[in-house]
């Protein structure tokens, strides 16, 4: 069943006649396919309407949405011969992070992401997304295998940060995932970083320190939840959407920063409406990417890749 965001409710509506009428005629010899086209075409109408003009926090809403496609299903809708590699070798497994190697459109490649889980029992099982530090130490090893295979990196990132709790902090979570950057900003293979959901903070950022990144039309990428700079800014959550709206999270807002090089289009009303469509336009997305820097030096990679981020910093994405 879909789960209908609350600025949706006109869409919703339409949709319901939509299947009412169609529950009437399917006893009986009434055709009522014309009206059930035109109001189809107002629902795609009010799609376009309501999905050209999102505020950021209703594309905060999107990217947060619980239909849409998760790294499990990206690895199922484009990736062929997936072995999955587990553990830091440190200390455990953490299923928040997944990785392994497989092929994108006949590459190899090492593929490592954030998992969220799509209900209740494997969000609990992938703690939502949010890593401890043995997930970020996972993702480390598993670039230094790229490094060492020479095979390009993909990073799937969907997270709304690294898991806050007192268990990930004694294990040193801050030093974990400077670590991941730093091993990010090292291996002298191609990195390529999609934003498929909700970048949130550092969790999001050690695995999206790339060559080329990339985000999903309605998906968002900032420092810090909405929700958690209102708090500390007006100390309310209230402010939530004033928030958003100052934190230039947007994937059109970090395009004209220069902090994401490609937007990925989403269907029509989302990525959550039409998974399958969001999958194969991600997979070309990658096929493209991965043409463009498979063949340049790793030397020359690297270089690039650091220039990259020392430029961002000396410009500043403040002003």
């Amino acid at each position: 069943m879909y789960q209908a965001l609350d600025f949706e409710a006109p869409i919703l509506e339409l949709e319901g006649k939509i299947e009412e009428l169609r529950h009437i005629s399917g006893g009986s010899n009434v055709n009522i396919a014309d009206e059930v086209d035109k109001l189809q075409n107002k629902v795609s109408k009010l799609l376009k309407q309501i999905y050209g003009k999102l505020t950021p926090y209703q594309k905060i809403q999107v990217a947060r949405h619980p239909q849409r496609p998760r790294l499990k299903d990206f690895i199922q809708g484009f990736v062929q011969d997936f072995v999955p590699l587990a553990g830091d070798r440190l200390f455990a497994e953490d299923q928040a992070i997944i990785g392994g190697i497989g092929r994108i459109k006949g590459y190899a490649a090492v593929i490592i992401g954030h998992e969220r889980g799509s209900d209740t029992e494997s969000r609990l099982r992938h703690n939502f997304g949010m890593a401890r530090p043995e997930g970020y130490r996972k993702a480390q090893r598993l670039m230094d295998l790229a490094d060492r295979l020479k095979l390009p990196v993909i990073c799937l990132v969907d997270t709304a940060g690294a898991y806050p709790g007192l268990d990930a902090e004694t294990r040193g979570q801050a030093e974990a995932i400077a670590r991941s950057i730093e091993k990010c900003l090292t291996i002298k293979t191609p990195l390529i970083s999609i934003i498929t959901g909700e970048g949130g903070s550092g969790g999001a950022i050690a695995l999206a320190v790339a060559d080329q990144i990339f985000m999903f039309e309605h998906a968002v990428y900032s420092v810090i939840s909405a929700e958690g700079c209102a708090s500390i800014l007006w100390r309310s959550a209230d402010y939530k959407v004033t928030a958003a709206e100052a934190l230039k999270l947007t994937a059109q807002d970090l395009l004209k920063l220069k902090v994401i090089d490609g937007i990925i289009p989403e269907p029509l009303g989302g990525a959550h409406r039409v998974p399958q469509e969001a999958i194969h336009k991600l997979s070309d997305t990658l096929e493209r990417a991965l043409k463009e820097l498979i063949g340049v030096d790793g030397s020359v990679l690297r270089e690039k890749r650091r220039a990259k981020f020392i430029e961002m910093g000396r410009v500043g994405i403040v002003g």
